[in-house]
């Protein structure tokens, strides 16, 4: 945590020289370009189904250590919840390899989807904005994002001059749950006419949090993040690279350690003396303690980006390039390591765009991913491997009157390489989507998409086999796995007008030989068996999420929103593991021109469609407290207080690998202020 304090005078000075974060610039929903899905430049108004976007301050209130956390308010998005310093999110239930997380446009190139005790290399402090993306706008980003896109988007790489030569702002927050202290700040500084430098950090720092009077051990956290980028923005070329070091530290809660050699000699001495059993039991804490799994992760990571702009047949060629070296380090006890986790890999993607003018738009695109991944030590449960993906693609869209159609295809070879055993697995998939959507009336929209997408199996689905001490797993891959096959449906319902929206999205997938990971009930290493395994499955819910304006006062606009979420997931043989059962979330706004406060309350219902050796988690019902005060005249800075939690409810996230021993954080009061220039 040393860094840390480093990197809160940086900002401070930042903030003396007219700084700002990125997540300061608040666009009209409607009007803001989606860069995620499509390649052809959509609103979110234009986009048929699946699409969430979280910016300015819905993004500075959810703001979260992790981009599972931060998200999963959102609809159809739940998270991993591996304790405060690891989150992925789960969207419609998928998680892992269906859900890739990209840093603008290109993946995060982590071993995040390895393992739901990976933190992901992503910073979600420095976020401009977040999308949310599902259907035809997937087969963009590989089969590895068949259940979904996340894409940050955090400005590294400018594509516009400021307004006056230099952008920016900071942000502070603590909080007291965990006795969290937090700092971000961010530059854009206009060189010339043409160029853009981009310089920012963040620095966090946490201790174990605590639910009611109960200490969560080993739930600390810290991490640092650095970034330096630019841009060239010429008339019709733009040319941007970055380079960004992130770092993490944090624990694995829950007792997660080696057996203890001791256990049964303890029991068969019950008759000694108190004394001894307090003494056999101070020293058992004190091993207990020194065994606490805890993680250090490093990223280094180099991005360029690339637009040109023609005549003729194509309008634009982009090109989109990430390069990381990664490495996650396993202890099992101070300065004892257990586990080394190496990732070094690269993502390019080169498109071209072609608009008519008559309504009718196309992009055609090709993607390379390489990535070499080793798992060094006693629990290394994946052998070294090596996977090479080359994709191609091609989106279409027509507009006919006041029905929109658009349509997309891919086809993907990957290869994967266990290079111990000289193993090596090729899969070739292709993937179809089509969608439309229609103008019933000015405010009513209807749409929907089918697909069918392939899906290649992960190295980790593949070859795993041995231990994994942080997640107290054996696990063990498949090195028979085909490609897995989905095809599905999704409909949607929007309504929007003057003073109210509903939006209502249905979906159902149809898998045959979903890949997944079950507990066999054997143990190995005095830890349960998972196998990879295959069987087909089908996935069915729905989003139904709206707003209203009720009335105002003299004092203040009143409004109301609400969020259902459900999905269903099951395989031939029974239920699958770990799916997000039933949720609402219900809020009050009261809003000014400078003040906006919130009441809002999270219920999640009892999960009990459980698969075997599965617990079932009992409902809970949070409420959370926002407020927010905007001081304009004082250089845009704004105050902003919340309350999580408030009743200090002990509450269990069914999605969790941890949720008997680690509950979601009890009650949490949050401090922030932040200033944009």
């Amino acid at each position: 945590m040393t860094k840390f304090y480093p990197l809160m005078l940086g900002a401070s000075l930042a903030v003396l020289t007219h700084s700002s974060i990125a997540s300061a610039q608040i666009a009209e929903f409607e009007d803001e370009i989606i860069v995620t899905g499509s390649p052809l430049n959509q609103t979110p108004d234009e986009a048929i189904t699946g699409l969430s976007v979280i910016s300015g301050d819905d993004l500075s209130r959810r703001l979260a250590p992790t981009i599972g956390e931060t998200l999963k308010y959102e609809p159809g998005v739940s998270s991993t919840f591996f304790g405060p310093g690891a989150s992925r999110p789960i969207i419609r239930g998928q998680g892992a390899g269906r859900v890739r997380v990209l840093n603008n446009g290109i993946g995060s190139i982590d071993a995040s989807a390895a393992s739901p005790d990976h933190a992901v290399a992503a910073e979600p402090a420095q976020a401009e904005r977040i999308e949310v993306v599902r259907g035809a706008g997937l087969l963009r980003f590989g089969s590895s994002g068949s259940g979904g896109v996340v894409n940050l988007i955090d400005g590294r790489m400018p594509d516009s001059l400021t307004d006056d030569g230099r952008d920016g702002a900071v942000r502070m927050g603590v909080s007291s749950v965990n006795a969290g202290r937090e700092v971000a700040g961010s530059l854009d500084q206009q060189l010339g006419d043409n160029f853009v430098l981009h310089l920012s950090g963040t620095g966090r720092a946490t201790e174990n949090y605590t639910v009611g009077d109960e200490t969560i051990e080993n739930s600390q956290s810290d991490s640092t993040s650095f970034t330096v980028g630019g841009s060239y923005l010429g008339e019709n070329l733009t040319i941007g690279g970055a380079y960004q070091e992130f770092e993490t530290g944090y624990g694995i809660p829950g007792g997660h350690g080696h057996g203890h050699e001791d256990e049964d000699h303890d029991e068969d001495h019950e008759d000694e003396d108190h004394e001894d059993e307090d003494h056999d039991e101070e020293e058992h804490g004190e091993e207990e303690e020194e065994e606490n799994v805890t993680i250090e992760l490093k990223q280094k990571r180099f991005d360029f980006n690339a637009s040109l702009n023609m005549d003729g047949y194509f309008d634009r060629i982009n090109v989109f390039a990430g390069l990381a070296d990664y490495q996650h380090i396993e202890f099992e006890g101070p300065g004892e390591v257990g586990t080394v986790f190496n990732n070094e890999g690269y993502e390019v993607r080169a498109e071209a765009i072609a608009n008519s003018g008559d309504g009718r738009g196309a992009a055609y695109g090709v993607q390379l991913t390489h990535r070499d991944f080793e798992a060094i030590g006693e629990e290394a449960f994946v052998p070294p491997t090596t996977t090479d993906s080359l994709g191609v693609y091609t989106f279409q869209e027509i507009e006919l009157g006041d029905i929109h159609l658009e349509g997309a295809a891919r086809y993907e070879r990957t290869d994967v390489e266990d290079t111990a055993a000289r193993n090596t697995r090729s899969f070739d998939a292709f993937s179809l989507s089509a969608g439309a959507d229609k103008h019933l009336t000015e405010a009513l929209r209807i749409g929907g998409t089918i697909f069918r997408t392939e899906r290649a199996p992960s190295s980790e689905e593949l070859f795993s086999n041995g231990p994994h001490l942080a997640t107290s797993q054996f696990e063990l891959g498949d090195a028979a796995l085909d490609v897995e096959t989905a095809t599905g449906i999704e409909a949607a319902l929007r309504h929007r007008e003057d003073g109210h929206f509903v939006t209502l999205n249905l979906f159902y997938t149809d898998y045959n030989d979903y890949i997944f990971e079950r507990e066999t009930g054997g143990e190995e290493d005095g830890l349960p068996i998972y196998q990879y395994t295959s069987e087909d499955a089908t996935f069915t819910g729905f989003e139904l999420q709206g707003g209203k304006d009720l009335f105002s006062t003299q004092m203040f606009d009143v409004s109301a929103d609400g969020l259902v979420e459900y999905v269903r997931a099951e395989t031939d043989g029974g239920n699958l593991p770990r799916i997000p059962p039933l949720s609402v979330l219900a809020g009050l706004d009261f809003d000014t021109a400078n003040q906006t406060y919130r009441a809002e309350v999270e219920y999640t219902s009892e999960a009990n469609d459980l698969a075997e050796f599965e617990e079932p988690t009992e409902s809970y019902t949070l409420v959370n407290l926002f407020a927010d005060w905007r001081f304009v005249d004082a250089q845009n800075v704004t105050l902003s207080a919340s309350v999580m939690n408030i009743f200090d409810e002990e509450a269990q996230q069914h999605t969790s690998f941890l949720k008997e021993s680690v509950p979601l954080p009890g009650r949490n009061v949050r401090l922030s202020i932040r200033a944009a220039f």
